[in-house]
């Protein structure tokens, strides 16, 4: 165990892992600890996580941040799910939503009802049960303090993080513009115990927190962790990110756009669109993903296409010695379900929990860890769901995907699925089981059995039940104004600046 108090905190990088890990710690156990960050503007930042996930909301009301600051600051738009097109097949389209499909008991999901009504010959296609995805669809959005709807938001990256670092500065953290030039450990123990910039200063702490990036400046090149590589399962290498000048309202979803070497992405903001383009190095050079994304844009690109390239996994330990990895320093799993932003909020919350005020042990590093790696392989494999369940035939990407070998924990879940019927959420799962159906009833998996409780209501009733949701999901949609009336009046941002 190192004994030592532990109080000097040392971040190592900005951008948004940076400046989410200053924002939390200082928010919440601020006058117990010494904050600094060291970050140089002549590093750039991957800065292309525009997309999120609802754990977002719950993530600023623990930081007592005010939604409509927030939402003008970043240029922030509402997200109610996310569009999937040519996944299943080409041609084929679904909207996997942050809402509740109809209404579920204890005894079971409501879409075992759907499946027997619809062998009755009643009732809607599954997706007319949901509000969020209704809204979706229609382009609709609304919220208030009395409104009863699950979202997230896009935001622009960059202005997220500048965001977060004033939010962080007025509680107390130190920012140090620099370049790190080495990273100083303790002969014995190997604990870091310094950052050396270019410029000879060194900043010393007891608990450092990892930021730089893929990299993993300290994590990986210092600390040695090693890396548990995933692209066996997810083989997608590389992203090419642009901007683009929105050509209209801006929607309320991310769109995935299947193409035969990977997906791309279009995020709507409230001053432009975010787009990339996401392909497996094997089965796609970048030239032309260059050329195939700038054909497959809508409006002006406002910038030139900027080619990231990552390997899918994690870090065998996301805390090391006195060093915790947040953000891409820590792992990457591609970003097809937005999470990245959430896996570094989720990681520095969980450090504001487990903080080791009294010093670093062996016993916390390992909890914090296991929970970490739970909870990053249950989303690995959701996000592997989506190549799996595809019957696409068009190319070797395609064919690979659908008959790659899977996580067995993976492997069971469809099983249970297909055969009898029954998705669920276990302890450690981000995604509700709404998610998995969703996905995996958008992607041609359709059950062999389900639990028989519908069997229990007669044919008027299931009528009534069905037609008596349905009418009130549309009555509500209908009521809503655009999506982009709501943003204009509710949250708009300040007259863009030229990009």
């Amino acid at each position: 165990m190192h004994t030592q108090n532990i109080r000097r905190v040392v971040i190592a990088g900005g951008g948004t892992a940076g400046w989410i890990a200053a924002a939390s710690l200082s928010r919440l156990l601020g006058p117990l600890l010494d904050i600094t960050l060291v970050e140089s503007d002549t590093i750039g930042t991957v800065g292309v996580g525009e997309a999120t996930i609802p754990t977002h909301r719950t993530f600023h009301h623990l930081m007592g941040i005010d939604e409509r600051d927030f939402m003008r600051a970043t240029k922030a738009t509402f997200k109610l799910g996310i569009a999937f097109e040519n996944w299943g097949g080409q041609g084929d389209r679904y909207i996997h939503s942050f809402g509740q499909v109809g209404k579920s008991n204890w005894m079971g999901e409501f879409y075992n009802i759907w499946m027997y009504a619809q062998e009755r010959g009643i009732g809607d296609e599954l997706d007319a049960y949901c509000y969020e995805l209704q809204a979706a669809e229609a382009g609709r959005f609304y919220t208030s303090e009395k409104a009863n709807i699950n979202y997230a938001y896009h935001l622009d990256a960059s202005l997220y993080a500048k965001f977060l670092r004033n939010f962080s500065e007025a509680k107390g953290v130190k920012r140090i513009e620099g370049l790190i030039e080495e990273v100083e450990q303790d002969g014995e123990s190997g604990f870091i115990t310094a950052l050396k910039l270019q410029s000879g200063e060194r900043i010393e702490g007891d608990l450092f927190i990892d930021c730089t990036g893929f990299r993993g400046m300290l994590i990986e090149q210092t600390l040695k962790t090693g890396y548990e590589d995933w692209t066996h399962w997810l083989p997608t290498d590389s992203a090419l990110a642009v901007q683009t000048r929105s050509v209209g309202p801006a929607l309320p979803y991310t769109r995935a756009i299947a193409h035969h070497a990977g997906w791309q992405w279009r995020i709507p903001l409230q001053h432009r669109v975010g787009n990339g383009l996401v392909f497996c190095s094997e089965n796609m050079q970048p030239d032309e993903a260059r050329d195939y994304l700038l054909s497959h844009v809508e409006g002006e690109a406002l910038t030139e296409p900027r080619l990231i390239r990552y390997k899918t996994g994690r870090r065998k330990k996301m805390w090391n010695k006195n060093c915790v990895a947040l953000g891409l320093s820590s792992g990457f799993v591609e970003p097809l379900e937005s999470t990245s932003i959430h896996l570094i909020q989720v990681g520095a919350t969980r450090l504001v929990q487990q903080f080791p005020f009294a010093g670093i042990s062996e016993a916390i590093a390992t909890h914090y860890n296991e929970q970490a790696e739970r909870e990053l392989e249950k989303i690995r494999d959701f996000i592997v769901l989506h190549y799996k369940l595809t019957e696409r035939d068009d190319s070797d990407f395609w064919r690979a995907r659908r008959d790659m070998e899977i996580p067995d924990s993976l492997a069971q879940r469809i099983a249970l699925f297909r055969e009898n019927g029954l998705a669920y959420q276990a302890t450690d799962d981000l995604f509700r089981v709404d998610s998995w159906l969703q996905v995996m009833m958008g992607q041609r998996l359709r059950p062999k059995g389900y639990h028989h409780m519908g069997h229990l209501m007669t044919d008027e009733q299931l009528k009534t039940a069905l037609n008596g949701l349905q009418a009130n999901i549309s009555r509500a949609v209908s009521q809503m104004p655009s999506h982009q009336d709501f943003i204009n009046q509710y949250c708009a941002a300040p007259e863009a600046e030229p990009v």
